[in-house]
């Protein structure tokens, strides 16, 4: 096998893998209707015993869920909102759509929450209320709690986002300082029946992080995030409004969040209908149907973008040398979610960064081809879903003048990509269930 051999079915394992999380899909499988009987995990509901059933939905796969949910229920549902990241709209008869921001908060994000809000509050204990949750719902359902601005919050974002903070923190303290996440959603629907489907982007598939958790008991607290503000040092980086919030919490100045023993918490089912193993599983059969002895490394890789590259280009000259832990021609695959910390200024997201600082390390190396993008088809604020590598990448980025050493330091992986035609471009998914790597050595 050639290298553009290689890379052809790199990124067509990449493909295999997107299939198999798409979110219409993913809802009919997990939601079945017959006449006025939906069945959800082994519960039942009896269309007949709602009134109304409201829609409602945050993240980027959200509107994709809601036109299955409008294929399921059609005229039977009441109304709906769901808020979607800009350009991830699908054409909706029923339910109305709100594009906001992502992966920092808008006022076009705070207006859809309050429409959310606004239609909850209508509804009653005769009411069925469908939550549509996939990920990138935290940052396109805000609604910040009392003494807190949306301009506190973005601070507040972009210093976690810079930092390296994991997802399960940066997600812990949006929920205390929310109106909405970390439960309060089911609070606000109580006493109507909440049905939540969610997709999940979060390693582990922990419910009460999936995009904060709106349905879904806190097992976070307000000690929590202030032990988090001060592991990365956030006092000087976060608006003072959301330190002295946390601050006051601890003291107990602000009520928690939810927690299992809430009420609310009995009349809602949480069901996850797709994850990061669902991707990974579908590109591992589209591997070995090519032809690669191909295993799953792992769906839980976190860690340090540049870290964790070193590690799979190891892995790579490990089966070149002996063979382990697949024989040649070989395919690994991992998913998960690594973090960046940013120190410089460029432009790119963690895919790119991985594929830039795996090209470093398997310089020269003949026929070993590196993959890595996100299945939402964003990396970071850019248009590329993430980028593709082979062991001539730095070789031909030096005959343009580019220094791939300068343009990691920079953070600038895709604008490095860009003139070598290596970034991953699929446009919105529609879908997130995190990353996707595929590594193949022949």
């Amino acid at each position: 096998m050639n290298t553009d051999k290689l890379r052809s079915d790199a990124v067509t394992i990449f493909k295999a893998g997107l299939k198999a999380v798409d979110p219409v899909n993913a809802v009919k499988k997990k939601l079945k209707r017959e006449g006025n009987i939906l069945t959800l995990e082994g519960r039942t509901y009896s269309l007949k015993d709602y009134k109304n059933i409201y829609v409602i939905g945050m993240g980027k796969a959200a509107a994709s869920m809601a036109s299955a949910i409008e294929d399921i229920l059609g005229g039977r549902i009441t109304t709906g909102v769901v808020n979607v990241k800009y350009g991830h709209s699908v054409p909706l008869k029923i339910i109305k759509v709100n594009e906001a921001g992502h992966p920092i908060p808008d006022e076009k994000g705070l207006r859809g929450t309050q429409e959310i809000v606004e239609l909850l509050n209508k509804s009653g204990s005769e009411d069925l209320v469908i939550c549509l949750i996939s990920g990138g719902g935290s940052a396109l359902l805000p609604l910040p709690a009392a003494d807190i601005t949306l301009q506190d919050k973005q601070e507040l974002t972009s210093a976690l986002l810079n930092c390296g903070a994991t997802i399960h923190e940066i997600n812990a303290l949006r929920k205390q300082i929310s109106g909405v996440k970390g439960g309060r959603l089911a609070k606000l629907a109580y006493p109507s029946t909440v049905i939540s489907l969610i997709l999940s982007d979060v390693i582990g598939d922990n419910l009460d992080v999936i995009a904060s958790g709106p349905t879904v008991p806190d097992t976070h607290s307000f000690h929590d995030c202030l032990d988090i503000v001060n592991k990365y040092g956030l006092k000087q980086e976060a608006h003072g409004a959301v330190i002295d919030y946390i601050e006051k919490g601890c003291a107990g100045g602000h009520e928690e969040t939810p927690k299992p023993d809430d009420p609310a918490f009995e009349r809602t089912q949480n069901v996850i209908i797709g994850s990061n193993i669902g991707a990974v599983r579908a590109a591992n059969k589209k591997a070995l149907e090519l032809g690669y002895n191909s295993l799953i490394l792992s769906t839980f890789i976190h860690g340090e973008t540049e870290e964790v590259a070193k590690v799979h280009t190891a892995i790579a000259e490990e089966i070149i040398s002996s063979g382990n832990p697949a024989e040649k021609p070989a395919c690994i695959i991992s998913g998960g979610e690594t973090t960046v910390t940013i120190e410089g200024t460029g432009q790119g997201g963690r895919n790119q960064e991985f594929v830039l600082a795996a090209a470093i390390h398997i310089e020269g190396l003949k026929n070993v081809v590196i993959l890595s993008g996100g299945t939402d088809g964003t990396d970071g604020p850019t248009d590329a879903a993430g980028a593709i590598a082979d062991g001539d990448t730095v070789s031909r980025a030096h005959d343009l003048g580019l220094d791939p050493y300068a343009y990691l330091c920079d953070n600038d992986s895709y604008n490095f990509f860009k003139p070598l035609g290596d970034l991953l471009i699929t446009g919105p998914t529609h879908t997130n269930v995190m990353d996707v790597r595929v590594m193949l050595v022949s």
